[in-house]
């Protein structure tokens, strides 16, 4: 090889090792930048049922809760924690929408359990018969949700990022078909309907937002095995010093239910 042959050599070499530089620089801003992330949704969001609120008590937000786990596992994301206990469809697109931007990229969901009242279907039950009324839900639940579910989905996916995960999450069975205190006063016919009108209603949010084109991520499978009365439930039976907390993902439901279903998404 000549003097200018290897010269030439030499600099193309340099120049390689500066794009390389160039692109791990631009690679690591990137990861070090993390996420903007929008956590809207009702209280299977928020957190209610880990007993702890300390990040907002009156919409009872948690530390335990997924948005908030999934954010501690991730740095140098921006969470945006606006999901609130009690929040319907309605509730989402006039107080939470808000967190969503054009900066956006991430999105994480519960939402349309509060439209059809299905915590106060399962406190009807342990009260008097409920299974009238778990039927009619139940037969009506497209023409009561399904155009509120695509409202909510097209404009949350308008308004972030091009390109952004937008992740609806489900709502699991309740039951698990055994019997304890957690489930004082429901019926074994009752529990069935019960789980019978969560699987419409993962089977409408599933496919609502194929439609519309955000993911969906059933808690169905993810909670089998857990539901109340199971031996490692991650979900609260009924609690009558607490009512609010009953029949809510507890924080194992938080961490070993609902943060995996995310990250199998994110990453």
């Amino acid at each position: 090889m000549t003097r200018s042959s290897l010269a030439r050599f030499v600099r193309a070499i340099a120049a390689l090792a500066v794009v390389v530089a160039l692109a791990a620089s631009f690679a690591g801003a990137g990861a070090a930048a993390g996420a903007t992330y929008a956590a809207l949704g009702d209280s299977y969001s928020s957190g209610v049922g880990t007993g702890s609120y300390t990040v907002d008590s009156a919409c009872k937000r948690s530390v335990y809760a997924y948005p908030y786990l999934w954010t501690q596992k991730h740095a140098g994301t921006a969470l945006s924690f606006v999901a609130c206990s009690g929040a319907k469809t309605s509730d989402l697109l006039s107080t939470q929408i808000q967190a969503v931007t054009s900066a956006t990229t991430l999105v994480t969901m519960t939402i349309g359990g509060n439209d059809i009242g299905f915590a106060n279907l399962i406190y009807q039950c342990t009260l008097s018969d409920c299974s009238a009324a778990l039927d009619s839900t139940r037969v009506n639940l497209a023409a009561t949700l399904g155009a509120a579910l695509d409202n909510v989905y097209t404009t949350v996916k308008s308004r972030a990022a091009i390109g952004a995960k937008i992740v609806v999450l489900g709502y699991p069975r309740v039951f698990s078909g055994a019997s304890c205190f957690g489930s004082l006063g429901i019926s074994a016919t009752e529990e069935t309907k019960a789980n019978q009108l969560s699987d419409a209603l993962d089977q409408l949010t599933a496919t609502r937002a194929a439609t519309d084109g955000v993911t969906y991520k059933s808690a169905v499978s993810a909670f089998t095995g857990h539901a109340v009365c199971s031996s490692s439930a991650w979900l609260n039976g009924l609690n009558l010093f607490n009512t609010g907390e009953s029949y809510h993902p507890n924080r194992a439901g938080h961490s070993s239910g609902y943060l995996p279903l995310v990250t199998a998404v994110t990453g």
